[in-house]
């Protein structure tokens, strides 16, 4: 018969203890882990494939490249003139994993349309998007520079002034990019965030499908040292002062639910007297075009009609 072991009450204490505090440390190591891997996925997304052409929109165009003014970083597009051309080229910026079609916009349709108003289009993709180089995704910080580059080739290969059109991350990457680009004449904001910092720290498990504590934090503290990112860069709200008297319209579905429309009235009310505000009830994160595509056009011709017009 063998023989039963009994464990004194203090050694059981004791195993329960390092068994709690073993894991306690895996956890931890899981958490920040995982934070890793999904802060390294959001800045690296899969890049979405360019599946059309303006050509099936009945719109001329030509393939144009030019480089990023940060790094030369060689980036991809296309130049779509206007039947009747009335003095001013749109240059588009696309939103965060998106490329140059946006086709939750889509912007195809959306340049047919303007297109046909008289608006030269300069569409393109983001490093890191498209069919563009770079293999990092910054949320405006560097992409301003892309912009950068794609606004220099709309002053050397078109006549007349430039406006340029955002989507979500592209809006407020257009946002910063105005503020050091003088030779920008108005701007047109779908859907930005007023600051980035702000916004990832409220709004990022939307993005990274994760609980916001403990896991935001984490991923905040994590990246930027990993990828030489600094959200602190890109605030579009302290990049109006350099913008103003520029006029901007602001335009924002009331139920985006990735962005908070409050973002664009506190924007827009900085500076009234220049700033437009247009609200789409019921329409989601980008989809206000798509609600009413006549009204969404009508609107942002008649703006920059006004603002950039002869």
């Amino acid at each position: 018969m063998s023989e039963v072991v009994v464990v004194p009450k203090k050694n059981k204490k004791r195993l329960w203890l390092w068994i709690t505090s073993i894991s306690v440390v895996l956890i931890v190591i899981a958490c920040f882990a995982l934070s890793a891997y999904v802060g390294w996925n959001l800045t690296h997304p899969e890049r979405e494939t360019i599946f059309e052409t303006p050509k099936k929109y009945g719109l001329e165009y030509k393939d144009i490249s030019f480089k990023s003014r940060l790094d030369k970083v060689e980036l991809k597009g296309w130049f779509i003139p206007a039947p009747s051309y009335n003095g001013v080229t749109i240059v588009v910026a696309h939103g965060y994993g998106k490329n140059r079609l946006q086709d939750d916009v889509p912007v195809m349709k959306l340049a047919q349309s303007l297109s046909g108003k008289g608006y030269n289009m300069v569409v393109f993709d983001f490093r890191n998007s498209g069919e563009s180089g770079g293999d990092l995704t910054s949320v405006g910080q560097y992409e301003k520079y892309d912009l950068l580059g794609a606004i220099d080739w709309a002053g050397k290969n078109t006549e007349g002034k430039i406006a340029l059109f955002g989507y979500s991350m592209g809006a407020a990457t257009s946002l910063v990019t105005a503020a050091e680009a003088p030779e920008v004449g108005a701007v047109v904001a779908d859907s930005p965030f007023n600051n980035l910092e702000d916004y990832l720290s409220e709004n990022l498990s939307v993005w990274s499908g994760l609980p916001e504590f403990p896991f935001t934090p984490l991923i905040m503290m994590m990246i930027p040292p990993a990828t030489g990112t600094d959200p602190s860069q890109v605030n579009p709200m302290k990049a109006l002062e350099q913008i103003y008297p520029r006029p901007i319209l602001f335009i924002h579905g009331k139920g985006d639910q990735s962005i908070p429309f409050k973002n664009s009235v506190s924007m827009a009310a900085k500076y009234p007297d220049t700033f437009e505000l247009m609200l789409v009830d019921k329409a989601d994160h980008v989809k206000s075009y798509i609600t009413n595509p006549d009204a969404y056009v009508s609107r942002v011709d008649q703006f920059l009609q006004k603002t950039l017009g002869n």
